[in-house]
């Protein structure tokens, strides 16, 4: 229950830190206020998932974050996926997992299109 609060407490100072980002670092962020608040509330796990979801669909990490927009959109679509299940049971599979097995993936015709391009 400690460990619980002391994340609730840290994500709050993380929101209060966002709220004083100025016009000039959001936008060398390249991100909106909205946007950089959902990364902050999104599990911390999020880019991980994503680089190794990536590499079952044959992309490097450096393929998908070539594209900082479409990454952006890559990590805020895992992060609001409900099934983290059914994620970390693929993954824990690692080479042996093949696309197929991620179709409740909701990013998965992004990475399909990245690896046919």
């Amino acid at each position: 229950m400690f460990e619980r609060i002391k994340a609730l407490l840290h994500r709050w100072e993380e929101l209060k830190e966002v709220s004083s980002l100025t016009e000039r670092d959001l936008n060398d962020l390249g991100m909106t206020r909205e946007q950089v608040e959902a990364f902050v509330q999104m599990p911390h796990d999020v880019p991980d998932r994503v680089a190794a979801m990536a590499r079952i669909f044959g992309l490097t990490e450096d393929q998908i974050k070539a594209d900082h927009d479409a990454y952006t959109d890559l990590l805020y679509t895992c992060g609001h996926c409900k099934d983290r299940a059914a994620c970390r049971r693929v993954l824990d599979r690692g080479a042996a997992s093949k696309p197929a097995d991620a179709e409740f993936c909701l990013n998965k015709h992004s990475f399909a299109a990245e690896a046919a391009a």
